[in-house]
C-alpha cells in the first residue's frame, strides 16, 4: 500500500500554515486495507527496492 504521511507547520517569512505530504510504500501482509483507511506504519528492513515501511494497524477511517 503507498501511505501518504501529512505535516503542517508555519511558513517562517509569511506565517502562514503550509502543509507537505510525501509518500511511503508499505507492506500490508495480508492486503486488507483499502484506499482511505488510516494506518500505522513502523520502520523495517528492507522488502524490496522501495518499500522499507511495514503496516502496524488500522485507526479508523
Amino acid at each position: 500500500v503507498v501511505v501518504r504521511v501529512e505535516r503542517r507547520f508555519a511558513h517562517p517569512l509569511l506565517q502562514k500554515t503550509v502543509r507537505r505530504s510525501k509518500k511511503y510504500k508499505a507492506h500490508d501482509e495480508n492486503n486488507q486495507y483499502k484506499i482511505g483507511d488510516t494506518v500505522s506504519i513502523e520502520e523495517c528492513a528492507p522488502i524490496s527496492k522501495d518499500k522499507r515501511w511495514t503496516v502496524i494497524s488500522a485507526q479508523g477511517k
